[in-house]
């Protein structure tokens, strides 16, 4: 029997990690992978530039945008790697409706730390004066996606240690060695 596709969507506040997450594990898969940030129609991408946080509104079409792409993707026979903010559990229900499996992997850590690394990163449209306000909404993964699957990660580990826990918690089939 056909295993169906899967995707691992590596979650968490801006900062956190996710990008450099997202294309290791892509790399070691073999999965396509994506940035969520490239389904923002410009609007909201405007709104951030300018320190503006995204209400709900915002994001629905983005979501569902980015929730056709991993369909269209399973659809191809395709497992796929996103990273995605998803930091309230309705957007999270959203994105599992896609085609497939959903995963989340959420990057977790201290605020200080996030706030940090956010400080050195350049050509990003996102602020760290909107950090505060992605934790304000952030809603942890809950019993039942937990139950299911998805992962909270510890993002003081380096960036290997969290790649191979992920392959090797979820067993999935690694073809690129590190």
């Amino acid at each position: 029997m056909h295993n169906p596709a899967t995707h691992l969507v590596v979650m968490g506040v801006a900062g956190s990690g996710k990008s450099t997450i997202a294309a290791a594990l892509s790399q070691q898969l073999g999965w396509a992978c994506a940035e969520a940030d490239e389904f923002h129609p410009q609007s909201n991408i405007g709104k951030m530039t300018q320190g503006i946080p995204l209400q709900d509104e915002d994001r629905w079409p983005w979501l569902q945008q980015i929730q056709g792409w991993m369909s269209t993707k399973a659809r191809a026979g395709g497992s796929t790697v996103l990273t995605c903010s998803a930091l309230k559990q309705s957007y999270r229900s959203l994105l599992a409706g896609a085609e497939g499996r959903v995963l989340f992997l959420h990057l977790d850590g201290e605020a200080g730390l996030i706030s940090e690394r956010m400080q050195g990163r350049e050509g990003h449209f996102m602020p760290p004066t909107l950090l505060p306000s992605q934790f304000a909404a952030l809603e942890p993964l809950s019993d039942d996606e937990l139950a299911t699957g998805s992962l909270r990660l510890d993002i003081s580990k380096s960036p290997a240690e969290l790649v191979a826990g992920i392959i090797a918690a979820l067993r999935l089939p690694a073809v690129h060695a590190s």
